[in-house]
């Protein structure tokens, strides 16, 4: 419950920070104070590591399915078969009403009171997002996190060239900004938000047509390459506050094996979110085995850039248990520490 707690204050804008003593189970006492690695383990690491950068399983999976969840909202209204009717802020599938869980509380806050017709579509979306993990509809689903994800790396090839430099924003935006919009809806009965919204306006631009509000998506992009790296998707969404919470209890985590962690930060370079990650630092994991937090959008791409296998999918009463980890005598040869002047266990 304690880390389930710290992970909601992470998602709320606090800082990451190291467990307290007394929350160090044994095992991981023990890993941390007796796990080390031979240079040559460092370098067929590397080896590994650049293998599953280049084959990226995941991010194919993921770019395979927000594509075709936005090609059959166009195809749908492109060619009249009425399968998906409407946008990813609300719609008919195969006349099933479903609305996103937002813009459904905006619509609520506006008319101040609860909208019997949404309650259907609502706990459905709402349902699948508890199962799925909340924020998996971030990079899953919306259209605007691809158009992110690419302008990111226009980002990061202007940035290796000096050309420019990453700004961090404060995380505490993003609940600032989703409480401004929730008094903006209930003072003026109106879903302001949703005028502003890059999920609902690609989404639109792309069933319905392009339309001038694309222009704020087009500076939103360019505020990205050329300042904040991800800015709206990390610091600012309301949206990815609101899915976050509702896949707080979700079965389907990432799961992290502090045995297999290199401790490299590869993880931490290519996600999202690295503040879910703050345990992956050495000396920082207070068990052996862990589940990343809810604001952890599910991408796959820490599983696929991760050496050591360190990281992987996993979903709560299916995927099988590591078994415990082997306590070692710290006083044994096994444990003792390299000798002065060895290789053993540096930083590459």
């Amino acid at each position: 419950m304690n880390r389930t707690l710290d992970q909601l204050r992470l998602m709320f804008g606090g800082e990451p920070r190291k467990p307290a003593p007394e929350a160090y189970t044994p095992g991981a006492k023990h890993l941390h104070a007796t796990k080390k690695l031979k240079k040559q383990d460092f370098l067929d690491m590397e080896a590994r590591d650049a293998g599953y950068r280049k084959r990226q399983v995941w991010r194919k999976r993921r770019w395979a399915v927000l594509l075709t969840v936005n090609l059959l909202f166009m195809a749908s209204y492109w060619l009249d078969v009425q399968l998906v009717e409407g946008s990813l802020s609300g719609s008919r599938f195969l006349g099933f009403h479903m609305i996103d869980l937002n813009a459904a509380l905006g619509l609520m806050l506006a008319h101040k009171h609860i909208i019997v017709n949404l309650l259907i579509g609502t706990a459905t979306v709402g349902t699948v997002w508890l199962l799925l993990g909340g924020r998996s509809f971030c990079s899953w689903v919306c259209p605007y996190h691809l158009l992110s994800e690419w302008a990111e790396q226009l980002h990061l090839f202007l940035a290796k060239k000096k050309l420019v430099k990453d700004h961090p924003l404060h995380r505490g935006l993003r609940t600032v900004i989703w409480v401004t919009f929730a008094v903006l809806a209930y003072g003026t009965g109106y879903t302001v938000y949703e005028t502003i919204s890059p999920t609902g306006i690609v989404s639109r631009a792309l069933i319905y047509g392009p339309g001038l509000a694309l222009a704020w998506v087009a500076a939103l992009l360019v505020f990205e390459v050329l300042y904040s790296r991800r800015a709206w998707c990390r610091y600012l969404c309301p949206v990815g506050l609101t899915y976050g919470v509702v896949g707080t209890f979700s079965p389907v985590r990432i799961h992290y094996d502090l045995e297999k962690c290199a401790h490299e930060g590869e993880c931490k370079k290519v996600c999202l979110v690295p503040h879910v990650l703050d345990h992956i630092t050495k000396g920082r994991a207070p068990a052996e085995h862990l589940d990343i937090g809810p604001d952890c959008t599910r991408c796959g791409m820490c599983v696929d850039v991760c050496p050591g296998g360190a990281l992987t999918f996993s979903i709560a009463g299916v995927t099988r248990k590591p078994p415990p980890t082997k306590l070692v005598a710290l006083n044994t040869p096994e444990a003792a520490p390299p000798p002065a002047g060895s290789t053993e266990g540096a930083p590459r």
